[in-house]
């Protein structure tokens, strides 16, 4: 671990500092400026000739910021000479733009992709993708890392009884299973519904069983908020208990948050892929947030020494795991 480093770009800094406290690493040195035109000059403020960069940066919003930040970045270590260079995007930005959904529309999840592999990246690492497929918009290694396993091994530790996974959407059924799996191989529920436009989708039917049960809801992001509470109220009115909501990125635009707070949600849990200001979700009681520090911070670790991604994930098959 002695030949790579590790660097912060504008959205990820809190968690940049947990996975090199972590990994036992000092913080790779870094300016980030702006001109008066908004033009973004990223300079490295000390040598990476010879070494394994790994540059995190969530391309939330503002989206176009952070990209542009990241891939400048990208051509700055490339042009000083370093011998890797690793893209850790925990929220990949534009995944929702994974194909042509109606006529004319771009695909620009391959738009990103390919700008990534031009300014020099040499492998991406990402956290729950929102379509698996844009692993294959990469002719470099890519890694698509779940939070899941994580998310279950919090319910776990909840102990909680007669449970049903629901997915919002079919396209979430592999993810419910894979949650109900972590739980102990619990039923599954899928919510039919229909998009007309984004950030617009209507609840239709219920696929499953929730009457008397308790329900988590399991999504990789939730945006505006406004199709999870066409779920919730969809699931009360078919008789369930105490609905819980998990998600990876908590992207949160368009009062989401307010809307949270005063629904009918037990819990919400999310992950720091997208890093919050603590007053922010200060008053979201019912708002729990887990970081990802570790699961990437050993990921970094198993790519840097060229060893299997895949056994991070049994860091959370246990409740005892400690970081070592």
């Amino acid at each position: 671990m002695n030949n790579i480093t590790v660097f912060s770009l504008t959205s990820s800094k809190e968690l940049t500092k947990e996975i090199c406290r972590i990994l036992n690493i000092e913080e790779g040195k870094i300016s980030i400026n702006r001109f008066a035109d908004g033009e973004v000059l990223v300079e490295p403020q000390e040598s990476v000739r010879g070494k394994h960069v790994f540059i995190i940066q969530s391309t939330c919003g503002p989206v176009n910021d952070h990209i542009m930040e990241l891939l400048i970045c990208l051509d700055a270590v490339k042009r000083a000479s370093c011998d890797e260079v690793t893209c850790v995007i925990p929220y990949y930005g534009y995944a929702r733009q994974d194909r042509k959904a109606r006529a004319r529309q771009p695909i620009t999840s391959r738009l990103v992709a390919d700008l990534l592999q031009a300014a020099g990246a040499d492998r991406v690492v990402a956290v729950d993708l929102h379509a698996p497929q844009i692993q294959g918009y990469f002719k470099i290694p890519s890694d698509n890392l779940t939070a899941v396993d994580m998310i279950g091994q919090y319910f776990r530790k909840k102990k909680m009884h007669d449970v049903v996974v629901v997915s919002p959407d079919h396209g979430g059924a592999t993810r419910a299973r894979t949650l109900a799996n972590c739980l102990g191989d619990c039923s599954i529920a899928i919510v039919d519904k229909r998009r007309n436009q984004p950030n617009v989708a209507e609840a239709m039917n219920l696929i499953g069983d929730v009457d008397g049960k308790d329900c988590i809801i399991v999504d990789d992001l939730v945006d505006t908020g406004g199709s999870l509470l066409g779920c919730i109220n969809m699931l009360k009115a078919h008789g369930a208990k105490d609905i819980y909501c998990a998600a990876t990125h908590g992207v949160f635009s368009h009062g989401a948050l307010e809307k949270i707070k005063n629904s009918d949600i037990k819990e919400f849990v999310i992950t720091n892929t997208i890093e919050r200001k603590p007053e922010e979700i200060a008053d979201v009681e019912n708002l729990r947030v887990l970081s990802v520090g570790l699961l990437l911070a050993k990921s970094i670790e198993a790519v840097a020494t060229n060893k299997p991604i895949s056994n991070v994930y049994g860091l959370f098959h246990d409740e005892e795991n400690t970081v070592d």
